[in-house]
């Protein structure tokens, strides 16, 4: 009984190993150049094991994609859904919660990996579409326009709007994710303070002007 449970627990910790290893290596040497036997050799696995779980590389990739993006966009969601609150207090935490759980982490480097790689293939490129940025759109262009129908905002176009709400974030999310690991540029100002800045622009420009001003 007792060398069962070892490896039961390796059992079920294998996917995510196998994910934790690919990610690495798609950091180190692009989603291209990784082939499917250096991940199986990283996870300390045969590629036959890592078939079973994954059975292609792009597969593997979506998989990764499903555990750090998706599930946030799905929990905002959810929260935005319950919500009954100002709109703009409500953008103003989805955006910051954005950024702790995707811009400064591995969900992060998928992201980066993502628009680094999508024109060399074009079927990723397209679930990440459906999986990620059409979800997001229909998340944010949803709260601007619930903001609008209340008076909260005033009536801006509403996919632009959404764009340069996230345009800085994945600005932000780049420059994090290569010039920020090597302290190149020397930036004096953190991503909270980035964000201050534009949640403030951006939000004051959305909401109405009061009446009679």
């Amino acid at each position: 009984m007792t060398t069962t449970v070892p490896r039961q627990r390796r059992k079920d910790a294998r996917p995510q190993e196998l994910l934790d290893a690919a990610l690495a290596l798609f950091v180190e040497k692009g989603f291209a150049a990784t082939r499917s036997e250096e991940i199986a050799t990283r996870a300390g696995v045969a590629k036959g094991t890592l078939y079973r779980y994954y059975p292609s590389k792009d597969e593997l990739f979506k998989a990764m994609v499903r555990e750090n993006l998706s599930i946030h966009i799905a929990e905002s969601a959810a929260q935005a859904a319950q919500y009954a609150g100002p709109i703009a207090g409500l953008l103003n935490e989805m955006m910051r919660a954005w950024w702790a759980k995707v811009g400064d982490g591995n969900a992060g480097v998928v992201c980066k990996i993502m628009m680094i790689e999508a024109r060399h293939f074009p079927e990723l490129a397209r679930f990440y579409v459906d999986e990620v940025i059409q979800p997001s759109k229909a998340l944010i262009g949803g709260l601007i326009e619930r903001g609008i129908r209340s008076g909260e905002f005033r009536a801006v176009p509403v996919e632009a709007t959404v764009h340069l709400l996230i345009a800085p974030m994945l600005h932000l999310l780049l420059h994090e994710h290569s010039f920020g690991e090597h302290d190149v540029c020397h930036q004096t100002m953190g991503a909270a303070e980035l964000l201050d800045a534009q949640l403030s622009l951006l939000l004051h420009g959305l909401l109405a002007e009061p009446q009679g001003t």
